[in-house]
């Protein structure tokens, strides 16, 4: 019998996976000026979008993250000064995170960064967006086999 499909180079799992840890690893150059690892960087993203508190829970789901593995990254952000935590007053189950103003201030040191990566990466813009796209549309059909 023939395992033509256990093939490595016919897997798409194998390029998305090394690319992810490429990206991974070219952000981790990037930020190492500003102190932040790239998990760090994505909690900043998703805190920057919003001025509003936002939950350890809010968060989480726009990070795709469970609370065990967010919860350390708040801890040590928490740790540098760039957020706060605290219970929310009206339902003291909920964490709410601000970002400080030296967290505010962490963007101008990290605003070159995405087209820093687009450069090293060098994809036209048009083939960047379908390339988020076909990711997107693979996260939304994989979320919902769950």
């Amino acid at each position: 019998m023939s395992y033509e499909q256990l093939d490595l180079d016919a897997q798409l799992c194998f390029p998305l996976h090394t690319a992810a840890r490429a990206v991974t690893r070219a952000y981790g150059t990037l930020l190492a000026e500003s102190g932040l690892t790239y998990p760090q960087y994505l909690v900043m993203l998703a805190l920057w979008k919003d001025d509003a508190p936002q939950s350890v829970g809010e968060l989480g789901e726009k990070l795709r993250l469970d609370t065990g593995t967010l919860t350390p990254l708040l801890k040590r952000l928490e740790a540098a000064g760039h957020l706060e935590r605290r219970r929310s007053v009206s339902d003291e189950r909920k964490v709410l995170i601000t970002v400080t103003p030296q967290g505010l201030a962490l963007r101008d040191t990290v605003a070159d960064v995405p087209q820093r990566l687009a450069s090293a990466i060098s994809l036209e813009e048009g083939d960047a967006e379908r390339l988020k796209a076909m990711l997107g549309h693979i996260m939304e059909a994989l979320d919902a086999v769950r």
